[in-house]
């Protein structure tokens, strides 16, 4: 998928390359004028007294926009040329004096329903398209806009590739979105199996907002849009960023944590949120959004090497090339390849820590192994064999009955372990079982009455083998018995909405006070199996009490 995702990219870039090899044209300047006259469609106007700028166009008045351009070359041998224009507005397009083209209906929008597109493409004639000096005059009426007035973009090429750009370009991006979205849905899911893992939900999010992101962009070109909606779509697009701008400096903080970190993305926050909504262009709150997020971005990281942390300095790389190519691209095309830059130094990030998780289960595994060995060792070393077959002496020669008992609950324990050490998860009762054989062999060894207890016990419950006969004999190792030469056991079982809790209680004296809180060979062997066959998804906590010591396992769900 890295590779599959680092070639995405790639074609990204190629697909940013302008498919003309140089201009046709040279645009001179635009003058506008309030009114209607059909004449002012003509080649030859003087129009020394219109103006470069109107301001504001009331009640869906219709104006008229002249912009001179130049052809620089005729148009090749069965080709022909077009002009692509942007404009908010229902308009008419007048060629030379030559009506070309028709976008709605200009002058009669408050009386009828909108129609035409924002982005519109239109035939000039080969006859009208000679090498030199033409007219564009528009006729236009913006009812729903009165401020937007100009023209948003103009474009001469060859008539059939202006159709095809555009639709090439957004295959391209809607490959590369896609990528977005499957690596959005694959994290996702990745984050589901183990929840405890934030970054990977955060990155998943990021993804799918900035598929969304080049979704909204591009819709232009398979969606027709008339101008009256290009706002929503603007502020589609600036929510998106909007989110985008928080959520990666928020995954860096994940990554690279630095002190009060809450407090100042409660700021960060608050600057953003007055960025989107002031009354600016959108293109520039667009760039402050994006400078704030590469700036906050770039500090923490920054951070993060000066502490040495784990990919930092080649997430600091990504982001200075990112810098650098926002600085020599034009911002639409700069947008979309660095934010792919920044979330490709986060999915960097991601796959560091999804490796150390692996090598870390790995080790469990191999340590999981180990202290089982261990474990099966403690059972058949000749110092528990010889106190046990001592104490089975001094019971057969006083009573041969019980020590004919002592001898069937050794065989069985030894039969049950035999049973459960290579599995990776057992039923509650098989392990119940082992407990209370063991239970009978220390109460021959010890002379000691030891009780065991259950409580909300189900059957079909399984976990991993030997833990709580671990748990057992670290009980039966550091407790003295209490009044009555009694050592009491209970296991507790609770199922909650998310997880399931076991509780394992020792009733008796301590040893030593302190004595179980260093970390034993036990206790080491009952996190490796919960590592092993929960992951991160467990807790495992130790600890002492009035009447004795507390062993609490929360497997969450």
């Amino acid at each position: 998928m890295r590779y599959f995702y680092v070639f995405l990219f790639f074609s990204f870039l190629l697909s940013t390359v302008s498919c003309s090899d140089k201009p046709v044209y040279k645009q001179g300047k635009t003058v506008f004028k309030l009114s209607d006259e059909q004449e002012w469609a003509s080649k030859h106007l003087n129009t020394a007294e219109w103006k470069r700028r109107l301001k504001f166009v009331p009640d869906g008045k219709v104006f008229w926009s002249r912009t001179n351009v130049k052809i620089l070359e005729s148009p090749e041998s069965l080709k022909s040329y077009g002009v692509r224009l942007e404009i908010y507005g229902e308009y008419e397009l007048f060629w030379d004096g030559v009506l070309i083209g028709r976008n709605g209906n200009p002058g009669q929008e408050s009386s009828l329903s909108p129609e035409g597109e924002l982005w519109t493409t239109f035939l000039i004639p080969r006859n009208l398209s000679a090498k030199g000096e033409h007219i564009i005059a528009i006729r236009i009426s913006n009812y729903y806009f009165p401020d937007h007035i100009g023209i948003y973009d103009l474009n001469i090429d060859d008539y059939d590739d202006l159709l095809t750009d555009r639709l090439i370009e957004s295959s391209y991006m809607n490959l590369f979105a896609g990528a977005f979205l499957i690596a959005s849905f694959y994290f996702f899911f990745l984050f589901l199996s183990n929840k405890k893992e934030y970054a990977t939900l955060v990155f998943s999010i990021s993804c799918f907002l900035f598929f969304s992101l080049i979704l909204a962009e591009f819709i232009k070109t398979y969606i027709p849009i008339h101008y009256n909606m290009h706002v929503v779509r603007l502020k589609t697009i600036g929510a998106l960023l909007l989110c985008i701008s928080f959520l990666i400096p928020f995954y860096f903080s994940m990554q690279f944590p630095f002190p009060k970190r809450k407090w100042l993305f409660i700021i960060y926050g608050a600057h953003l949120l007055f960025i989107f909504f002031s009354r600016h262009v959108f293109q520039l709150t667009s760039n402050n959004m994006t400078l704030s997020m590469w700036v906050f971005s770039f500090g923490i990281v920054v951070f993060g090497v000066y502490r040495k942390m784990r990919g930092a300095l080649l997430v600091l790389l990504i982001l200075v090339l990112s810098a650098l190519i926002g600085f020599i691209t034009p911002f639409s095309k700069s947008l979309f390849v660095g934010f792919s830059l920044i979330l490709l130094g986060m999915f960097y990030l991601l796959s560091l820590n999804i490796k150390e998780q692996r090598i870390a289960y790995e080790n469990s595994l191999l340590q999981s192994t180990r202290l089982r060995l261990e474990l099966l060792k403690k059972n058949i070393q000749p110092h528990f064999l010889m106190n046990t077959l001592t104490s089975l002496i001094d019971w057969i020669e006083e009573s041969p009955k019980k020590g004919v008992q002592f001898i069937e609950a050794l065989a069985k324990e030894f039969d049950l372990f035999n049973q459960i050490e290579n599995k990776k998860l057992i039923p509650i009762t098989q392990e119940i079982a082992l407990c209370r054989s063991h239970i009978e062999i220390m109460k021959y060894r010890k002379e000691i009455d030891y009780l065991w207890q259950e409580e909300g016990i189900q059957p079909d419950e399984i976990i991993p083998p030997g833990i709580f006969h671990t748990l057992l004999e670290n009980g039966i190792t550091h407790s003295l018995p209490m009044e009555g030469n009694i050592i009491e056991f209970k296991l507790i079982f609770e199922l909650g909405q998310d997880f399931k809790c076991y509780t394992f209680l020792t009733f008796a004296k301590l040893v030593k006070e302190g004595a179980n809180n260093k970390e034993g060979t036990g206790s080491k062997y009952v996190k490796a199996r919960l590592m092993e066959s929960y992951s991160n998804k467990w807790e495992f906590i130790s600890e002492p009490t009035n009447s004795g010591w507390k062993n609490t396992i929360k497997i969450y769900s």
